[in-house]
């Protein structure tokens, strides 16, 4: 069965669209002009959630670029289907490669994502180094080792959901809350924005996903922009901390206010922007 939640308010002045892929179609919309940034959502989130949660505006980035956001298979106003390796991670780095291919078919884009985003980010720059420039990796989640009882809690969830509905697991984040960094932002809540009939499958494709080994990043050449905050326990900082320290050229910013998060838009775009000065720079120096 294949589903579709389309219930979304677009950003505004986006160009929407959408990308047919095997066994779903991918909703994006695009803001900007210049070269291109694709953003990966989190985990059982979307644009919409993103933009109702109030924590991150990406908006910065437009001054520059051009910024593809879109809704993982499943998610969102994207379709999907009930089966657990189609939102795996990489699964999902397919379908970010070919949204990539879609829009800036003759160019290098640049990767951005946070949470799951991060790993769809990475795990696509492993298998296509050459299609990115610069990766920003927002919120990593907990990994390799660490991630194993978030693994059970995920299959624990997915049983939930089909013993008892989508209502129990709202119930049971509730109750655990947003991490202590994210105090003062009341709009903030955990959403699970995945029509019912498929939460299950992605619970269980999360829980059999993880970031790439941190050994396979260090021929990961591209500038890398690592945003972590402290206070999460599944997205605690040893994993940006491990990243950071495998991947060649990366640069660590670890927030650890609300305040501080609503910055990174800004950290982002500046990042971002190095990128298109040094290649102006090296234009010039090529035509001297």
């Amino acid at each position: 069965m294949t589903v579709t939640r389309p219930d979304a308010e677009p950003d505004a002045g986006a160009v929407e669209g959408r990308l047919e892929r095997p066994h779903a179609s991918l909703a994006y919309s695009t803001t900007g002009r210049g070269p291109l940034v694709v953003h990966a959502h989190g985990a059982l989130s979307s644009r919409a959630h993103e933009r109702r949660a109030g924590l991150f505006d990406w908006a910065p980035v437009t001054a520059t670029h051009r910024l593809a956001r879109y809704d993982a298979r499943g998610h969102g106003e994207s379709t999907g289907r009930a089966v657990p390796d189609d939102y795996r991670h990489a699964s999902l780095a397919a379908d970010l490669l070919a949204l990539c291919d879609h829009l800036s078919p003759g160019a290098p884009v640049s990767g951005f994502g946070a949470s799951m985003g991060s790993a769809t980010v990475l795990w696509a720059a492993l298998a296509r180094p050459e299609r990115f420039e610069r990766l920003v990796l927002a919120i990593p989640a907990v990994a390799w080792a660490a991630r194993e009882p978030r693994r059970s809690s995920l299959l624990a969830a997915a049983s939930l959901v089909e013993r008892r509905g989508r209502g129990a697991l709202h119930a049971a984040a509730r109750l655990t809350g947003p991490p202590a960094v994210l105090a003062g932002a009341p709009q903030y809540t955990t959403e699970f924005d995945l029509a019912e009939p498929l939460l299950p499958a992605a619970l269980r494709a999360a829980a059999a996903s993880d970031l790439p080994a941190p050994e396979s990043l260090r021929g990961l050449t591209h500038p890398v922009l690592l945003l972590a905050w402290d206070t999460d326990p599944l997205h605690p900082l040893a994993t940006a901390r491990t990243l950071a320290a495998h991947l060649p050229d990366a640069r660590l910013h670890v927030s650890h206010t609300l305040a501080e998060v609503r910055s990174w838009g800004r950290l982002a775009a500046a990042f971002l922007a190095e990128g298109e000065q040094q290649r102006g720079g090296d234009d010039r120096g090529a035509g001297a």
